[in-house]
């Protein structure tokens, strides 16, 4: 029997040491910055974009995957005698899941297996690693898709943004949540919550927000000395070294992943968004 290949959208945001180390198939969303058009991670690279982020005057704009890019990409793969594993980043912030499943269908084959991790960065990319894993030790699809439903239970999203300016213009976050932020330097801590991003607490003043991170992972994620913690950041190398010394002298985990924030994640986040991942 083949092995399981992984397949998943750039809105996971996984690292390219996992994409090569796992050979996981990543499909891009596209991203808009008038009339110039890019693939995520493929035409345009994370620090690329923020550079051009930063010099914008408009917000770019992030379209889903279609359809017919799945049913190639499925059709093709099971040409080669592959089962397949599609995992998707959060079906609540993109029509890209429900592109793979309009494939899935037109395709009518039993050997594609769709799956929404309600996940956004590497809240998703923990549930992809973890399949990914699964998938090298030889267990089947099915047998993965019922450990990714009880994980994807699990998965908690802790983050901070510069602004909140990006999350509410893109749609992400509800306009009278986002006046928690930009007041009296008060600097919010976010979730994601049924696939959607929802204020978590809030620290007053930028040098406290690591060390409130880290606070909130312990309250809710316990005992991290098994634990995987994957941190991500969008062009904040040095918050994302700063967040991973305080993360490995408090809470003491079995892996530190860390993963750059793509240009998706990044339209809807902004410059400046860190943020850390684990299973409670």
């Amino acid at each position: 029997m083949s092995r399981v290949k992984i397949i998943t959208d750039s809105m996971t945001d996984l690292p390219n040491e996992i994409i090569n180390r796992y050979e996981i198939k990543v499909l891009p969303l596209t991203i808009s910055f008038g009339e110039e058009e890019y693939r995520d991670g493929v035409d345009l690279s994370s620090q690329d974009f923020y550079s051009k982020l930063s010099k914008a005057k408009e917000l770019p704009r992030t379209s889903q995957i279609p359809p017919q890019v799945f049913y190639d990409t499925f059709k093709g793969l099971l040409e080669e005698g592959h089962e397949i594993l599609c995992i998707n980043g959060s079906s609540r912030a993109s029509g890209t899941h429900q592109s793979a499943l309009l494939a899935k269908t037109d395709l009518s084959s039993d050997k594609i297996q769709v799956f929404d991790t309600m996940g956004l960065s590497f809240g998703g990319g923990l549930l992809v690693l973890e399949a990914a894993r699964m998938a090298e030790e030889g267990l089947k699809k099915e047998d993965i898709i019922v450990k990714l439903t009880e994980y994807k239970e699990r998965v908690d999203h802790i983050f901070t943004v510069e602004t909140l300016e990006y999350l509410k213009k893109g749609g992400r976050l509800n306009p009278m949540k986002a006046v928690i932020g930009g007041i009296l330097n008060v600097k919010p801590i976010l979730t994601v919550a049924n696939g959607i991003v929802e204020p978590l607490d809030k620290v007053r003043g930028s040098k406290k927000v690591i060390g409130k991170m880290v606070e909130l992972a312990s309250e809710r994620g316990g005992d991290f000395k098994d634990k995987t913690i994957a941190l991500a950041h969008a062009n904040s190398p040095e918050a994302v070294n700063s967040l991973r010394e305080k993360v490995l002298q408090e809470l003491n985990p079995k892996e530190v992943i860390t993963a750059d924030i793509g240009c998706t994640i990044g339209t809807h986040a902004g410059p400046g968004t860190l943020a850390l991942f684990y299973f409670k």
